[in-house]
């Protein structure tokens, strides 16, 4: 009787919640629209201020980015096995954190953008080091609960995609505002400002919190696992099925692969426009375009899914961006205007991918838990979020190494016309290799087409019951 009444009041509970809608959508837009306003900024402007405002060595600060990215990505697993001991409260299972530790998170995060003037070398890649690692770690304990929680808001395949959209709608409208507002504001002559980098620094914190308020706010925990007949913790088992789900293992290399592409392209874009076309402030265009770019896919998504299939869609914007870019490389010759023309086509075509890209991160935990019958969302996205902090990690390395190879010169007026023409190459033909090299991946060797994965759907309701 004990646990028929316990089956019964969580039952009971799970009706007392309001139905998926539009806040759930807008709540769980709202929390990536908050990582995303210090994570664009970030990845598109750290590596300039630290190289132009520290006047630190470029190849320097790739190891430091190489360093603190793969700490990160055994925090990340380590944060989502804590996540997975938690029992879920009144509030839910993954919200709470996201709140929790948001606060501390922006904290360090304008921290990392103080510039003591008259410091030497030594001290400001040490104080790089402690505020860069921190933060990253911080964003661990925000992220991990936050891209878990989608699993729980809605079981429904469809649902899903709807909010992976949102949540990419999310981090676009942050994109829109600091690539084109951020330029605006953190170069002052076509140079990066110190002062100007802690005010927007500032700004973009306080927006940072009052989304992930809104995002605790507006989202709905609604599906609670019944704990009384749920196995118990098995990292033995965990690892074993891990290393069977083909899907995780294919998604997480592709993955790999495309954040490292996105995020070197995020890093050779500024010293493109700022040295290459010799007009920073254009960053502002490309971040507007890229953000309409997907506003305009974006309701495109959810009619292509379902008469397609996730993996369909995303491989088609893939193959339109890698053609894109090769046709880049092979016209040097382009004013920024007419680059950044060509490219809004390209910034269409992979803004498929990311409006897909979290659906099939749910995906890939049901599998899991069709192979093992354990529902560890926060650990299988956590290792997601590990193979995402490796290729930053490897981006921020490599990005770092190859702006430092081609021969640029930090602080210098004027690069060499080998350093632009190896930055060009840098920003267009490297990503058309990475991102042709994911679309022949996810074409051959991902297995969850639109009808497997309506299979899946119903196999695992079928084995739930079979645990009732």
């Amino acid at each position: 009787m004990g646990q028929t009444a316990k089956k019964e009041a969580a039952q009971s509970s799970a009706n007392e919640f309001r139905k998926f809608g539009m806040k759930d959508k807008l709540g769980y837009m709202f929390g990536d629209w908050g990582n995303d306003f210090f994570f664009i900024l970030v990845a598109a402007f750290l590596m300039v201020f630290y190289t132009d405002v520290y006047h630190l060595n470029p190849a320097v600060v790739g190891g430091l980015f190489f360093a603190a990215r793969l700490w990160d990505a055994f925090a990340d697993v380590s944060w989502g096995r804590f996540i997975d001991t938690r029992k879920a409260g009144a509030n839910g299972k993954f919200k709470p954190w996201i709140l929790r530790m948001s606060f501390p998170l922006v904290i360090v995060g304008v921290l990392m953008f103080v510039h003591i003037p008259g410091m030497s070398n030594g001290f400001y890649l040490a104080y790089a080091y402690v505020t860069y690692i921190l933060w990253g770690t911080l964003y661990s304990t925000v992220n991990i609960p936050y891209g878990s929680m989608a699993s729980v808001i809605t079981g429904d395949p469809v649902e899903r995609t709807a909010l992976s959209s949102w949540r990419t709608m999310g981090g676009n409208l942050a994109g829109l505002i600091i690539n084109v507002v951020g330029p605006m504001i953190l170069f002052v002559d076509n140079k990066a400002d110190a002062n100007r980098f802690l005010l927007g620094a500032i700004v973009f914190g306080v927006l940072a919190l009052a989304c992930y308020i809104a995002c605790y706010k507006l989202s709905v925990e609604r599906i609670v696992i019944d704990e009384t007949n749920k196995p118990k913790a098995n990292f033995g088992k965990t690892v074993k099925g891990l290393g069977k789900n083909k899907p995780l293992i294919v998604f997480l290399i592709l993955s790999l692969l495309f954040i490292i592409c996105f995020m070197l392209i995020s890093t050779v874009n500024v010293y493109l426009f700022k040295d290459y076309f010799g007009n920073a402030k254009a960053l502002s265009m490309v971040g507007l375009l890229q953000s309409i770019a997907v506003f305009v896919a974006m309701p495109m998504v959810r009619p292509l899914v379902s008469k397609f299939g996730k993996k369909e869609v995303a491989s088609g914007g893939l193959l339109l961006a890698t053609l894109v870019y090769t046709v880049l490389y092979f016209l040097p010759n382009l004013t920024a205007t007419q680059f950044i023309g060509v490219l809004t086509v390209g910034m269409f075509g992979y803004g498929f991918f990311n409006l897909v890209i979290w659906a099939f991160v749910t995906d890939v935990i049901d599998y899991h838990e069709y192979l093992t019958g354990l529902r560890e969302d926060g650990t299988v996205y956590s290792i997601y979020s590990m193979a995402r902090k490796i290729g930053q990690a490897v981006a921020g390395g490599v990005g770092g190494a190859a702006i430092a190879a081609v021969g640029y010169t930090a602080g210098a007026e004027k690069q060499t016309s080998e350093a632009l023409q190896g930055i060009h190459t840098l920003g267009t033909l490297v990503p058309a290799i990475v991102l042709g090299i994911v679309f022949l991946m996810i074409v051959f060797l991902y297995p969850l087409n639109k009808k497997r994965t309506a299979q899946l759907a119903i196999d695992l309701a079928e084995k739930r019951k079979g645990r009732n």
